[in-house]
């Protein structure tokens, strides 16, 4: 998936302002070794940076690390994939915020991330869980398949797990969980009514491969109709977020 990252600082900022409180979670001591794994355009990067972290930002678009790098000069940020990176040193933690729904291979990641820490290391995340945009991906399946697109779930960029599916996969790879939660949180859309397509066009573009360009701005105007009873709330448009939060040791 191609990323804008400028697009996603200025429209989509919410993605790491919401995770400033999962670094709460993560409870940073002064001098650790910590990865930032899926770390976008950096800015969590650098608050774990602030909190006296020694840390350590991947991500596997180029474009985000480009914008990091260029933001936070200081700190390390290199293009990797979740299922496939490799350091010399073992990291105290492995934090990430909004990253792992992207991964559907879970176990490659889960994986790597294991080995990539030391004994009793912490692995701290959120991530979209079971329910996260429910409304949002029936309304685009709904209106793609009245368009004749009948390919929408092969499509879907997105693993949203339930606390059991995403528990189980931890503690086979040899993770201890000790905290995890599934909660809602509606998240205001900038641009009212607009914030539907641009949120489609930031990261749902897999659904509209087989689009011509010319036919997507009636379709997502579509899919932005059917979504208005549940996402206007006296004018302020809000998406249907589910999130799965967790922390989890290497025994």
């Amino acid at each position: 998936m191609k990323w804008n990252a400028d697009l996603y600082d200025d429209k989509h900022s919410f993605v790491f302002q919401y995770g400033e409180n999962v670094l709460e979670l993560l409870g940073v001591k002064s001098g650790e070794h910590i990865l930032d794994l899926g770390c976008g355009t950096g800015y969590l990067t650098s608050e774990i940076c602030k909190q006296g972290g020694v840390v350590t930002g991947i991500d596997a678009s180029a474009d985000m690390i480009a914008k990091a790098r260029d933001s936070y000069p200081d700190i390390d940020f290199v293009v990797a994939d979740a299922t496939a990176f490799s350091f010399e040193e073992p990291f105290d933690a492995v934090f990430s915020n909004a990253t792992l729904h992207w991964i559907k291979d879970a176990d490659a990641a889960i994986k790597q991330i294991y080995d990539a820490l030391k004994p009793g290391g912490r692995f701290v995340a959120e991530m979209g869980g079971k329910g996260n945009m429910h409304h949002m991906v029936a309304a685009t399946k709904q209106v793609l398949a009245n368009y004749g697109y009948d390919k929408v779930d092969e499509n879907n960029p997105w693993y949203f797990p339930s606390p059991a599916q995403y528990a189980a996969r931890l503690e086979q790879q040899g993770f201890r969980v000790t905290y995890m939660a599934h909660f809602d949180r509606k998240t205001l859309l900038q641009d009212g009514r607009h914030g539907v397509a641009k949120w489609l066009r930031m990261f749902g573009p897999s659904f509209f491969t087989a689009v011509p360009e010319n036919a997507l701005p009636e379709i997502l105007d579509e899919i932005t109709g059917l979504l208005e009873p549940h996402y206007n709330d006296n004018g302020q448009w809000y998406t249907d977020y589910v999130r799965l939060r967790f922390i989890a040791i290497k025994e």
